[in-house]
C-alpha cells in the first residue's frame, strides 16, 4: 500500500483513491473548520463543486481534496483553523 504524508503523518491509501477518500478511509472526517462559527468540514458533495474538503498539497493551498488523486509521496497540509 501507498502512502501519502498529512500533516506530517503518513496515511496509507490504495491506488485510485482520492485524498478526501484516503483521508476519509482512515476514519477522518473533518479537517478543517469554518470561520464563522469553527464548524468542522470534510467531504460534503465529493464531486467538487463545493469546497468544504479544501487542503494545501505539496505547497499549493486550495486544492479540493475530493478531486486530487492521491499519489505516494504527495504532502498534504490541512487547516484546523481556516482563515482564507
Amino acid at each position: 500500500m501507498s502512502e501519502i504524508v498529512v500533516d506530517g503523518d503518513p496515511l496509507p491509501f490504495t491506488e485510485g483513491q482520492t485524498v478526501a477518500a484516503a483521508l476519509v478511509a482512515a476514519g477522518r472526517v473533518a479537517w478543517r473548520t469554518t470561520r464563522v462559527g469553527r464548524r468542522p468540514r470534510g467531504v460534503f458533495c465529493g464531486i467538487g463543486v463545493c469546497f468544504d474538503c479544501l487542503v494545501t498539497v505539496d505547497g499549493t493551498g486550495g486544492q479540493r481534496a475530493c478531486l486530487v488523486p492521491a499519489r505516494s509521496g504527495m504532502t498534504v497540509t490541512t487547516r484546523e483553523d481556516d482563515d482564507e
